[in-house]
């Protein structure tokens, strides 16, 4: 039985071109994750209080998603494209209660 993780990225300061440059690997993965019905949610958090935050770039990033173990969830995030571009300072994998919506 699976079990839903978050996966918390928290970015290096001024991330912006490292994360654009990593971008395209970074969401086929999560398309990946989509497609295979084990994404709940997943984007960035804007460096300031903005959707399009510009120049300001990004402090990190949310991913829930499902995974047999927690093992598997950070083995999953370990072999992020962010985590080879340098975008991640930290990533915090975690297991996640679904509750709301049902």
């Amino acid at each position: 039985m699976s079990n839903w993780y978050a996966i918390i990225g928290e970015d290096i300061a001024d991330s912006l071109n490292k994360r654009l440059s990593a971008r395209t690997d970074h969401l086929a993965r999560l398309q990946a994750l989509q497609n295979q019905g084990r994404l709940l949610i997943a984007g960035p958090f804007p460096a300031i209080d903005s959707i399009d935050p510009g120049p300001a770039g990004f402090s990190g990033s949310l991913i829930v998603a499902e995974f047999d173990s927690l093992t598997d969830a950070q083995t999953w995030a370990d072999s992020d494209p962010y985590i080879t571009a340098g975008v991640y300072a930290h990533v915090t994998v975690k297991p996640f209660k679904k509750v709301l919506p049902t």
